[in-house]
């Protein structure tokens, strides 16, 4: 039965109500994960926005899209507030269940939310091992039957009641591009194998004392962890080194009253630093647990790379490009502030810091590892969702990882690994927008670009359209270029060779 497209008036409180709707998500997401609610309460708020999340108001504005693209962005809306309406209830037990669940290791009992971090903190290898695998255990054991139950209701959803041939299929109907970055993801992890091959083993030989082939994915954390740079990299320089390099940027991050820092310790803080664009662009909450090392500053600089560009959207646009439109876009302003962690130009002059140049390869290994692996993913997750039984698909998950990072991952992660609305893609093309970016700021503002305050300018008017522009339309106005992402395996060429 076919649905009458709603009318202009309509589209007005369909998006005024999307809005309210996405900010209630956003702070109940903030409260859960800063430590301030024991709980994540979703249902409350899906029940209070029913209207929204309907099938037929899906429908409806998938019937009104007609080339415009801010209805294109209420339709995709609409549909994945849908689709996450059938399995509110699944979400809120996973969310209890990392929350809850614990592990006891030779003795000591570590909160699951922890074990990662333990991993990455353990210089024993055997203990790590058994922190691993015990984590694996219970995701198996507790969230693995939820998040399978929830991926088949959604299955069904979408073939029965969105009449989609399949997920990915529902989104090639938004306009996304799938299978050309597919195509490029294919050639990228070919173009880089063997660069790859040997720098990760001779990371992994330098840090770890053992080769790539003998490699566990218990490793891969204690590796990315590099706790041989935690004197460079401590946690009360963590705020004044952000601080500093904003102010160098023209950009004075306490005399801004819509970026509220969330500092306060709690037992149930998430222990990584994120963002919650709550109210945009007037309350953008940027959450931080300091407790230094590399990927701790990482994690900061990339989470304070969203709260800028959330904090400095305009307020005029409408809600589609400041709550919806191309991810990619913000991703990449938050690659931006990370990938100055590996900058030895930002080193030299921010931290004093000894054999830049090592550490910046060591930089371009893990950005090599983390490209593959997410270019890796979304082949996977193309497959996963064309697949008749989500729950074959595991071993189809260790084979495609393990190709591309020469490292057997565990496949229980086959369906935690899986992040909803294809965001793998939007990680994937914020890192060939912010290489082909960081490229043309050199260029015009030098390679400390980043201590010059009309590139501090510059990004605030890109700041301040939101997320109205693609990433490729946005690259394609300010450099001339087609986003490309061979430009990422070039930026690390560049560091490598």
């Amino acid at each position: 039965m076919s649905v009458a497209a709603p009318t202009p008036r309509e589209l007005e409180a369909i998006r005024e109500h999307a809005d309210r709707f996405d900010a209630e998500l956003m702070e109940e997401y903030y409260l859960h994960s800063a430590g301030r609610k024991d709980t994540l309460e979703l249902e409350p708020i899906y029940e209070r926005h029913a209207e929204l999340t309907r099938l037929e108001t899906a429908q409806a504005l998938g019937a009104a899209v007609d080339g415009d693209r801010r209805v294109r962005e209420l339709w995709r809306f609409a549909t994945e507030g849908y689709l996450s309406s059938l399995t509110t209830a699944h979400a809120e037990k996973i969310a209890e269940l990392e929350s809850e669940l614990e592990a006891t290791i030779d003795g000591e009992t570590i909160p699951f939310r922890m074990l990662r971090p333990a991993v990455s903190n353990e210089p024993d290898r055997d203990r790590r091992r058994r922190i691993e695998e015990e984590r694996y255990r219970l995701q198996d054991e507790h969230l693995n039957p939820v998040c399978l139950e929830a991926a088949r209701i959604e299955q069904e959803a979408v073939t029965a009641q969105l009449g989609a041939a399949s997920y990915a299929d529902l989104y090639r109907s938004f306009g996304w591009r799938l299978d050309d970055l597919a195509g490029q993801c294919r050639e990228l992890l070919d173009a880089t194998e063997r660069l790859y091959e040997e720098s990760a083993d001779a990371l992994l030989r330098r840090r770890l004392g053992l080769g790539l082939e003998d490699a566990g994915p218990w490793d891969v954390a204690r590796l990315m962890r590099a706790p041989e740079w935690d004197p460079q990299f401590p946690a009360d320089r963590m705020l004044p080194a952000l601080r500093s390099t904003l102010s160098d940027l023209g950009i004075d991050l306490d005399a801004q009253p819509n970026i509220e820092l969330d500092l306060e310790q709690r037992p149930r803080k998430t222990p990584r630093a994120f963002c919650a664009p709550i109210e945009i662009p007037d309350r953008v909450m940027l959450v931080i647990q300091p407790i230094g090392g590399l990927d701790d500053w990482r994690a900061l600089f990339h989470e304070a790379g969203h709260a800028e560009h959330f904090g400095n959207t305009s307020a005029d646009l409408p809600m589609e490009w400041k709550r919806l439109g191309d991810v990619a876009i913000t991703e990449g302003w938050a690659m931006l502030l990370q990938h100055l962690i590996d900058d030895p130009e930002w080193l030299n002059r921010r931290l004093d810091f000894p054999k830049p140049r090592e550490f910046a390869e060591e930089g371009a290994t893990n950005l090599l590892f983390f490209v593959r692996r997410y270019a890796a993913k979304l082949l996977y997750e193309l497959e996963l969702h064309a697949a008749e039984d989500v729950e074959t698909m595991r071993p189809r998950y260790v084979e495609l990882l393990g190709d591309a990072l020469k490292i057997e991952p565990s496949g229980t992660n086959y369906l935690l690994d899986v992040d909803p609305g294809f965001y793998v893609t939007s990680y994937l093309r914020s890192w060939a927008f912010e290489a082909q970016l960081r490229d043309f700021l050199r260029e015009e503002f030098g390679r400390a670009w980043f201590s010059r305050r009309e590139a501090g300018g510059l990004l605030r008017e890109l700041w301040a359209l939101g997320q109205q522009p693609t990433a490729d339309e946005l690259l394609a106005d300010v450099t001339g270029s087609e986003l490309r992402m061979a430009a990422v395996g070039d930026r690390i060429g560049e560091v490598l060779r």
